[in-house]
């Protein structure tokens, strides 16, 4: 199968066009359930999802600049920035590639309101080429100008993540095996700041040798710079600095690397700077290591999100102020549905849902 990015030139560990195929039929099964003819993707992650289309996608999420329309019973068309159509050969799940009417002010000035009706006019002739008289297309994400165009055409809009996002939720056994070749390569980077870290050093230097590994060996980019030391670590989320690593300092910090074939491994690790954690680190360390492995045994197929959350680690007063956002969430491309909360936030902020198998969940601390 055919490679784009920064994988070309090496052999996968699968067949890719089953897993384009794979996830091309996932799309398609979430819209038949939501009766929409059309599918429009806008958001990077959805259109990699769609058709595996590579190039420059941390450029293309700033803009409304490339995009994805899926025909439930007709053609997948990619609209691309610019007329490079080498850019997506040999893609089997691709039919068509056209390159967009730039309606985002920053290709189109003044004239995206007048250029806006071209594109919307190309949607409409695709649904009605392909939808069955169905008017129903949904969008994950699109501007004013973009919706207010493709509903001046006779379009009825209709939420596009719930699809996207429920069928990137369960994975093929092929996509999990890009996850391992991702997280192979993610854990190459974790042991390569292990041996860097010493006193004296940023976070920032530290922080870098994760991107190195990581672009080296065929990874793409990292979503976050979650590391910081010392003071700085709690409360977390703080991004690393110029602050310099002391002796004895506890590290830590959370991947989000976007590896190679564009899946996500998040992986959080603490360590301490020297030989030597104190009782207190020990402590807190154990703590934590207590919540995921307890959380992490009962988890299986089946299980609705609040129960779940029920049977979780319950979490000590000392702690419940600053606990993370997430008790377990989904992960592929990125992170991803289901987003699953602890018991004290169930009710304000929760949803119910059900673990399927070949979901890939992450479990916080």
């Amino acid at each position: 199968a055919r490679q784009h990015g920064a994988m070309e030139f090496s052999d996968a560990p699968v067949d890719l066009d089953t897993v384009r195929r794979y996830r091309l039929q996932r799309l398609r099964t979430k819209m038949a359930e939501l009766e929409v003819a059309g599918l429009l993707l806008f958001n990077q992650i959805n259109t990699r999802y769609a058709v595996d289309a590579t190039n420059m996608q941390i450029w293309c999420s700033h803009y409304e600049t490339r995009c994805v329309f899926v025909s439930l019973d007709g053609p997948v068309v990619l609209f691309d920035y610019s007329n490079h159509p080498h850019l997506a050969e040999d893609i089997p799940t691709l039919d068509e590639y056209r390159v967009l009417p730039a309606f985002y002010f920053f290709g189109a000035g003044n004239r995206g309101v007048e250029v806006v009706k071209e594109f919307a006019g190309q949607i409409l002739d695709l649904m009605k080429a392909h939808g069955g008289g169905n008017k129903r297309l949904a969008v994950d994400s699109l501007s004013h100008t973009g919706c207010d165009a493709l509903r001046a055409r006779g379009l009825m809009l209709v939420e596009g993540e719930q699809i996207t996002e429920t069928a990137r939720a369960v994975k093929s056994n092929e996509e999990l095996i890009l996850m391992n070749a991702s997280m192979d390569v993610c854990q190459a980077g974790i042991q390569s700041m292990h041996e860097f870290l010493q006193p004296g050093i940023t976070e920032n230097a530290l922080w870098a040798k994760l991107h190195e590994t990581n672009i080296r060996l065929g990874g793409e980019w990292i979503e976050t710079r979650l590391l910081s030391s010392g003071p700085r670590t709690n409360p977390w989320f703080r991004e690393c600095s110029m602050r310099r690593i002391e002796k004895g300092d506890l590290l830590s910090f959370d991947t989000d690397l976007i590896g190679p074939y564009g899946y996500c491994s998040d992986i959080s690790r603490a360590w301490i700077c020297g030989d030597c954690a104190t009782d207190e680190q020990r402590r807190l360390y154990g703590k934590s290591y207590e919540q995921i492995e307890h959380n992490i045994s009962i988890l299986k197929a089946g299980m609705s999100f609040r129960e779940v959350s029920e049977k979780c680690w319950p979490i000590p007063d000392e702690f419940l102020s600053h606990r993370y956002s997430s008790l377990i969430h989904g992960v592929g491309l990125a992170d991803e549905y289901p987003n699953i909360k602890h018991l004290n936030d169930f009710e304000a902020e929760g949803y119910d849902g059900l673990l399927e198998e070949g979901m890939v969940l992450c479990v916080e601390s």
